[in-house]
């Protein structure tokens, strides 16, 4: 069913009307490539479709994991949009015992409150929604909050990002699937228009769910790049810094946005 989902989304963004004169490689999104995002959202009535965002991580002791992620996101009021994600993980400990699955459903949702001014940060407000549905998906819904705020310059943007995860953590051999207690991070980026490129990174800390586990710090640095009006790409890479988990990733995404005639008109 999830397939069929997916192939019904990727044909609705083929067979839609484009939307001229965007600027999505401006609008970063999180682990596009990096973790930390902006205050601001999908365009009204516009759709962004995330066809193959790609990570690649490498832990200590040679385990190798991959997660494919495809969302979509779609701007249904001023200010706001919805998104839902299907992020599927493959594990690879080297042995033969080789893992795969559906790491859940991820439904989420962002509210821009103000538009940035000389004076005032852009702020918004995140709500996210992961469900236990998939292999290795968490054993249980978790529900999480982010506060987010953007600040523009004329050489560069800066970006801080909070989020709580609510809700008890694992017990005995319950699974936690990528939610973490709390993270907190910064995020700079630059933009070269002429280009339609963007540089960013971002270091952020993270304290996973479960009881007495170490705090987690990850630096990233990526570039997002304009193909088209409607189409971008991006690519990043990152290290994580934890006692006993120390690793590199790599990303990898692509975006179409995108709008149905019927909706724009109205």
């Amino acid at each position: 069913m999830t397939i069929r989902l997916a192939g019904a989304i990727l044909a609705l963004g083929v067979a839609s009307s484009t939307l001229a004169g965007q600027t999505d490689y401006y609008n970063t999104d999180a682990s596009r490539p990096v973790r930390v995002e902006d205050a601001y959202p999908t365009e009204r009535y516009a759709f962004e479709l995330q066809l193959a965002p790609l990570r690649l991580e490498r832990e200590r002791g040679g385990v190798y994991s991959w997660e494919v992620a495809p969302e979509i996101a779609y701007g249904i009021f001023p200010r706001t949009h919805l998104e839902v994600g299907f992020p599927f993980r493959f594990v690879d400990p080297g042995t033969d015992h080789e893992v795969q699955g559906l790491a859940g459903i991820e439904f989420a949702a962002l509210h821009n409150l103000n538009v940035e001014t000389t004076t005032l940060p852009a702020f918004a407000v995140a709500a996210d929604v992961l469900l236990p549905v998939g292999g290795l998906a968490p054993d249980r819904a978790y529900t999480s909050l982010k506060g987010i705020a953007t600040r523009t310059f004329g050489f560069a943007r800066f970006h801080a990002n909070a989020q709580y995860t609510f809700g008890p953590g694992p017990d005995g051999g319950e699974e936690a699937g990528e939610a973490s207690r709390w993270m907190a991070g910064l995020a700079v980026d630059r933009a070269f228009p002429l280009r339609s490129l963007l540089a960013t990174a971002d270091v952020f800390a993270e304290q996973p769910l479960e009881g007495g586990a170490e705090l987690a710090w990850t630096a990233e640095a990526g570039l997002r790049y304009q193909l088209s009006p409607q189409f971008n790409v991006d690519l990043g890479v990152g290290r994580r810094f934890v006692r006993g988990g120390e690793g590199w990733f790599f990303t990898f995404g692509t975006a179409r946005a995108f709008g149905l005639r019927r909706l724009i008109s109205r």
